[in-house]
């Protein structure tokens, strides 16, 4: 099932039940080893899944959920392994919509649902996006509008100490660390961080993989405020290439593009706006794109995981 979230559509299935879940890795192509996020209806349906729920959890639960953060826990025994990746953990939220909410409430039943694409591809923030990347791969998509903030959840694993950042998300560190009052480990951008390319290690969080988030269009990032850096990138290009640019600076101007989408200047309207833009230049058939990246600050920290992520 396509199931709307605030943050990205996801493909749901029941999380205990290993057969329903192995049919979410084949609609996908997801390998084994990729451990996927659980939705639950509250707080209390979430410790019903792990071996202890500490305080900590708890906090973040009255501060943030329904929200986009996931937290990893070590995971109660009758948590298939299928669900986790084969880790010992397993990351669980509660989603910020009131579809997926109205379902899990309803159902009373815990929800697999990683993003609703091929896996390592864009993620859907509508539900065209659903049926175009799975077709009948998913036989029912709960249309639930345009996703509110357009980029996946904040993971936050809660097993080490200090918490560590696993996926950087529009809910950042600081304010993860004001809850906690303790300081949270960030680890840096850099895919390989915590072995997160070896497939014969566990992981503890989705989206680690070294190419994630990506458009079928080749990616190519531009260093913001060094001026003539796109164009540059457009003037060595032939004249028949099919080019998009995305854009924060309203007045690029610009020779050589096939089609230039300017994007807002703060963080959360860039998220919201981003994938929807990948995949309009996807869909007009760019086979490049080239993006004029946004600063390298702290609040842009998600943002700049994605698209670092979608140019290897």
């Amino acid at each position: 099932m396509g199931l709307p979230t605030e943050t990205v559509y996801g493909l749901a299935a029941h999380a205990l039940d290993p057969a329903a879940v192995a049919r979410i890795y084949a609609a996908k192509g997801r390998p084994a080893w990729n451990p996927l996020i659980v939705h639950v209806a509250d707080a209390r349906a979430a410790s019903q899944l792990t071996r202890h729920w500490p305080a900590s959890a708890q906090r973040l639960a009255d501060a943030f959920w329904p929200g986009p953060l996931t937290l990893v826990l070590h995971k109660q025994p009758h948590v298939p392994d299928i669900v986790t990746g084969g880790a010992d953990t397993i990351a669980l939220r509660v989603p910020a919509h009131p579809a997926a909410l109205a379902l899990l409430r309803v159902s009373e039943l815990p929800l697999a649902a990683p993003s609703a694409n091929r896996f390592t591809q864009l993620s859907p923030t509508t539900a065209q996006h659903v049926e175009q990347a799975l077709g009948d791969r998913v036989s029912v998509i709960l249309e639930g509008g345009a996703c509110d903030i357009g980029i996946e959840s904040t993971v936050l694993d809660l097993t080490t100490d200090p918490p560590t950042l696993l996926r950087p998300g529009i809910l950042g560190a600081h304010a993860l660390s004001e809850v906690l009052g303790q300081t949270v480990r960030v680890p840096g951008l850099d895919a390989t961080d915590d072995n997160a390319n070896d497939a014969r290690l566990p992981h503890r969080s989705p989206g680690l993989s070294a190419r994630h988030y990506a458009p079928r269009a080749e990616v190519w990032l531009a260093s913001r405020g060094e001026q003539g850096e796109v164009q540059n990138m457009l003037d060595g290009l032939p004249s028949d290439a099919r080019v998009g640019v995305l854009a924060i600076d309203r007045g690029l101007q610009l020779s050589g593009a096939h089609r230039t989408l300017v994007l807002p200047d703060e963080p959360a309207g860039y998220a919201r706006s981003l994938y929807a833009a990948l995949h309009a230049l996807d869909d007009d058939r760019c086979t490049l794109i080239v993006v004029e990246r946004p600063p390298v600050t702290p609040p842009w920290s998600a943002i700049n995981d994605r698209l670092l992520r979608s140019t290897r």
